[in-house]
């Protein structure tokens, strides 16, 4: 991979920064085995550094190929999926969902009366595709739209029902549950970029890992970007820590004895992605070339566009919609919300250096990319420590990236 960042109009000695604070604070002292960073900006390539070790129980380096699980960073390679479909005129963002799914025309809503006592209710208006691409459906995660939980994130997303289940078992299974709330009023991570997927398949006659790969991973040359790790490639393939009661590293998922070497009956849209770095620049790339990669168009320039508007009612931020105790991987304050990403409503509204109108998501490893049209730069961070949240790379790596502009 060339890197230039002259060419990036970038300071080469403030990003070596990045690998500085990263080697000090985080790989040198145990609290991550090892990461990979990328920065571009004018379509260079201004840094990427591979630290630390990917393997610690055999002491294998982080490679420049190094295949890393990229959880909800699935989510926005969802999104353009789905929207692939919203060109071809197959929905429209304020269809309703069981126009696709007839399973869930008469879903109830969960609510508290006046008297205190649960009680299920119609909902106020049909859920929504744009709902879906939202987080603003009234799913919740766990099987019975109960909150999202650590123990749960151990679990591969294809295991979480069980051996054999698909998209349409988790159809059928959230059928069963109410909803946490009525479509379009609150904002909560949940299966519903899941079921994103599903619609893709329902519209598009095809498995979702199918369409996936023809419509995006091979055209974009995404060649290590699956559902799971082939034999070929599993000496790539980093291991994943979280850590004990001590605060220590330890394994969670061995490469070589992983549920990611055996391709998984549900395709999850919302977590069960693997990929390089490298494939997830190619990805990027496209989305900030407005949806065109080395002569190859994904989406129309329109298109990306509305991907990355803030969709929220009345142009509002996360933290007016999103449920008490609720989760998101870029918090919630100055954040509005685009189609299966954040979008930032400022640096000032958001208490951290960047622009406005920048588009992001993470994935519960650690893992997070920011896309800022405005500079014409985006960053990709990998490393694999669960949960999302138990350190601050996001906003330490802003600092530095920002930190390296030069003109």
């Amino acid at each position: 991979m060339k890197i230039d960042p002259e060419a990036a109009g970038m300071d080469a000695a403030r990003l070596r920064r990045i690998d500085e604070h990263l080697l000090r604070r985080y790989v040198e002292p145990g609290k991550i085995a090892g990461c990979q960073t990328l920065v571009v900006r004018h379509g260079e390539v201004a840094h990427f550094s591979s630290l630390g070790e990917m393997d610690r129980e055999r002491s294998t380096p982080v490679g420049d190929d190094t295949i890393w699980r990229l959880y909800s960073m699935s989510k926005p390679i969802t999104g353009v999926a789905l929207l692939t479909l919203y060109e071809q005129a197959r929905f429209h963002l304020d269809d309703p969902v069981h126009r696709f799914i007839p399973e869930w025309r008469n879903l109830k809503v969960r609510e508290r009366g006046e008297d205190g006592e649960r009680r299920l209710v119609d909902p106020q208006r049909p859920m929504r595709v744009r709902d879906l691409l939202m987080h603003m459906s009234g799913l919740g995660y766990g099987a019975g739209n109960t909150d999202i939980s650590v123990d749960m994130l151990k679990r591969p997303p294809s295991k979480r029902f069980g051996e054999n289940s698909t998209l349409q078992t988790l159809v059928e299974r959230l059928a069963e549950a109410p909803l946490r709330f009525h479509p379009g009023t609150h904002w909560l991570y949940s299966w519903s970029t899941d079921i994103c997927g599903r619609l893709v398949e329902i519209m598009s006659g095809q498995p979702f890992d199918e369409y996936l790969r023809t419509t995006i991973f091979e055209p974009l040359g995404m060649a290590d970007t699956g559902f799971s790790v082939p034999d070929a490639a599993i000496d790539r393939f980093a291991a994943c820590y979280t850590r004990d009661d001590a605060k220590q590293l330890t394994l969670l998922d061995d490469p070589q004895r992983s549920s990611y070497r055996e391709p998984p009956t549900l395709f999850s849209g919302g977590g069960g992605l693997v990929g390089t770095t490298e494939d997830y620049r190619r990805f990027c790339q496209m989305l900030i070339n407005d949806g065109e990669l080395d002569g190859v168009r994904i989406l129309s320039r329109k298109t990306v566009e509305l991907m990355r508007s803030n969709h929220l009612p009345n142009n509002g931020q996360l933290s007016d919609f999103a449920l008490p105790g609720g989760y998101g991987e870029v918090g919630f304050e100055g954040m509005g919300f685009g189609l299966t990403v954040g979008v930032s409503l400022g640096a000032a509204e958001r208490h951290i250096v960047g622009s406005a109108g920048e588009y992001m998501w993470g994935g519960a490893a650690s893992t997070a990319f920011w896309i800022d049209p405005a500079e014409d730069l985006f960053a990709v961070f990998m490393t694999q420590l669960i949960p999302s949240g138990t350190f601050d790379f996001r906003s330490q790596l802003r600092n530095l990236v920002y930190g390296a502009l030069a003109d």
